[in-house]
């Protein structure tokens, strides 16, 4: 299947590692071109050697964009970078990486705001200022897409993961009425649900578990498979493949879904 993603400007949040280095390589390869973002200059430039090689792309079609997701002023800047240097935004991926774990006397006031401001008004910034590039876009070719990175916590809360369960159901609400008003410009907004997928993250998760109940790491993600109904994890490929899909000129009538990708391991019915 063609996707007609040649020659897309892909902005990808959280993109030095994990799932956003995936889809970012995923995207390259499908023909975008691409700007990588995060906090760190030196992970970014490894990202980007790495997004090239898997790829095969030259240098100019992947740009490193350095940026803070909870720092708004960075958020513009990003964004207009990104912009100058492709001339223009067709697809946002908006993801950020996961907050602390912990139990409800673990977080103060402070750390309840920190966990939103990471995981629900980075995305809320992300979207309000590429919006004008992705209308412009979809006024000129009819091509332009929001994909955000939430998590089967939002649908499914983890214990221990109160913010990213908070903050994520938080993406979920916003997602689907931002679908609602931008429709009929064109622009389509949908939600991807990762599972349990091998990332640093969930190493760091699993670490946290361990320290918790002395469990192994092979029995933490032992149980996590067995409660899959495809009995394994998740690989961050399988997820690229599903933002690929979503960003795509195909999925043109695909919009306000929130898609888990996670092996069966959610038990919800809608």
């Amino acid at each position: 299947m063609d996707l007609g993603l040649q020659d897309r400007t892909v902005f990808v949040a959280g993109a030095s590692s994990g799932l956003g280095l995936a889809a970012a390589t995923a995207l390259a390869r499908e023909g975008c071109k691409v700007a990588i973002c995060s906090r760190s200059a030196p992970r970014l430039a490894d990202a980007r050697e790495e997004i090239m090689r898997a790829a095969g792309v030259a240098p100019e079609r992947v740009a490193v964009v350095r940026c803070n997701v909870v720092d708004e002023d960075q958020i513009k800047a990003a964004i207009a970078q990104t912009v100058d240097r492709f001339g223009g935004l067709h697809i946002l991926l908006t993801n950020a990486g996961g907050p602390p774990t912990g139990l409800i006397d673990d977080f103060d006031a402070q750390g309840w705001r920190s966990g939103l401001e990471l995981n629900l008004v980075s995305t809320i910034n992300l979207c309000r200022h590429a919006l004008p590039e992705l209308r412009a876009a979809a006024r000129k070719d009819g091509h332009a897409r929001i994909v955000m990175v939430t998590s089967i916590a939002a649908k499914q809360p983890i214990q221990t993961l109160y913010l990213s369960n908070t903050a994520r159901a938080g993406v979920q609400g916003f997602a689907k009425t931002l679908s609602e008003e931008v429709g009929a410009d064109g622009i389509t907004v949908n939600t991807i649900l990762p599972g349990f997928t091998r990332t640093a993250r969930l190493k760091h998760l699993v670490e946290d578990i361990q320290a918790r109940t002395g469990k192994t790491a092979a029995e933490v993600e032992a149980g996590w498979a067995a409660d899959a109904a495809l009995r394994r994890l998740g690989e961050p490929a399988e997820f690229a493949a599903t933002v690929a899909f979503l960003a795509s000129r195909p999925a043109a009538y695909i919009t306000g879904v929130a898609l888990p990708v996670d092996g069966g391991y959610s038990k919800h019915v809608f």
